[in-house]
């Protein structure tokens, strides 16, 4: 009851093929979408009144991410 293609040399089945095509098909889109996803952080811009109270608040930031990160690592 089933169609049989010959393909190389070899006779596969009408449903062997389907279930490949569909495989290649939706494992082809998952492959193409998956993979680590690179978030963009915007931070909202410093009112600082002087560029010494700019270079601490950037300073501060940055100490706090570090410290962060360190935690993580721990």
């Amino acid at each position: 009851m089933v169609v049989m293609y010959n393909i190389a040399g070899r006779q596969i089945a009408s449903h062997w093929l389907s279930i490949a095509t569909l495989s290649l098909t939706f494992g082809g889109a998952a492959l193409a979408m998956g993979g680590k996803k690179v978030e963009k952080t915007t931070t909202p811009p410093i009112n600082a009144k002087n560029s010494d109270e700019e270079k601490f608040i950037k300073d501060f930031l940055a100490d706090i991410d570090s410290s962060e990160k360190k935690a993580q690592k721990a």
